[in-house]
């Protein structure tokens, strides 16, 4: 008897089981849905984003996840951006609500901008900021009183900076001339009746009432050259200020920094306002606490996070030579979900 060739229809070759056998559907989705969803290129809107961030289809370099950041944490909220000039956003903030021991409120943001020139400014800035919330967030509901807690956040934000030093570097960052991680940093503790700030470097905090016939205020002093100048009697302030060395930081968080000498202070404002937190990405534009609060919606107590939208428009409008970071922090603090619209 003749053997039936492939293409007798009379007699069909024996299927090959696995070739053939349909896959189990309930299989088929699990796959599915762990495979990780392919990002798409925000320029093109049709290549695939490869794992260095550029697009394959049209080659345009995605933004980054830190090139612009906003967070509302009910009665706080804080903005970052990269800026105009930067290629990478080296500042960070953690904003965050807590409760004291006898359940009343209580306000923190953490603001730090990177030291550009020191090596992994970005990761300074973001372990700085991560450190010192957590060391509010702790120290505050266990009955710490806020100055006290300021003063041991940025010691933990310190801390955590320093330990970066001792990580090993990678080929991009070795030389002989690289500074270790370093950041500055300022912080706002609000609770109903205290307002308490802390600092280390040339970040700022700016107290902006709500009725605007009173005066503003900034509350921090720079860690900087100008501010040693005048502080000194050797200049007044716009001479100091308009020398080229004016912006370079005599305090700083790092292995390398001198001695820490953290700066705090506590204030018991006599009606309501807003603490504005920044980097001097913004307060360049508005260096007077008259001509910041010019700048600070009306609405900014029961609006924190459109405030610090304008703030860093206003930043970004001037030019954006740096990254700009802003917190809005109401006083006096409220619970979570009451203060804001």
């Amino acid at each position: 008897m003749p053997h039936a060739g492939p293409g007798d229809a009379d007699t069909p070759t024996p299927p090959d089981e696995y070739a053939l056998q349909a896959p189990d559907p309930r299989i088929a989705a699990d796959l599915a849905a762990q495979a990780p969803a392919a990002k798409v290129c925000v320029a093109c809107r049709a290549g695939r984003v490869d794992s260095d961030g550029y697009c394959e289809n049209c080659g345009h370099a995605q933004p980054r996840e830190r090139d612009h950041m906003e967070q509302d944490a009910g009665p706080v909220a804080a903005v970052s951006d990269r800026g105009l000039r930067h290629h990478r956003n080296e500042d960070a903030f953690a904003v965050a609500s807590t409760a004291l021991p006898d359940g009343s409120p209580a306000t923190v943001a953490i603001v730090c901008d990177g030291v550009s020139s020191a090596t992994r400014p970005d990761d300074a800035s973001l372990a700085a900021s991560r450190a010192a919330s957590d060391a509010l967030l702790t120290a505050l509901p266990q009955g710490t009183h806020p100055q006290q807690a300021m003063h041991e956040a940025i010691v933990a934000a310190s801390r955590a900076v320093n330990s970066l030093a001792a990580e090993p570097a990678t080929a991009l960052e070795q030389g002989p001339h690289q500074n270790a991680p370093a950041c500055t940093l300022v912080g706002a503790v609000v609770t109903p009746g205290l307002l308490v700030v802390g600092w280390v470097g040339d970040s700022r905090a700016y107290w902006v009432p709500v009725d605007r016939g009173a005066p503003p205020a900034r509350l921090t002093e720079d860690d900087s050259w100008a501010a040693q100048m005048v502080a000194a009697g050797l200049m007044n302030e716009a001479e100091a200020y308009a020398d080229e060395r004016a912006h370079a930081i005599t305090g700083w968080l790092g292995a390398d920094a001198y001695e820490l000498e953290p700066h705090t202070a506590s204030f018991k404002p006599d009606r309501p306002g807003v603490v504005v937190v920044c980097t001097d990405g913004l307060w360049n534009y508005a260096e007077a606490a008259e001509d910041m609060a010019r700048v600070v919606p009306l609405d900014a107590a029961t609006r924190p996070l459109h405030s610090a939208q304008v703030l860093v428009g206003h930043a970004l409008d001037g030019g954006g030579h740096d990254n700009v970071t802003v917190a809005v922090v109401p006083f006096p603090a409220v619970r979570q979900g009451a203060g804001s619209a």
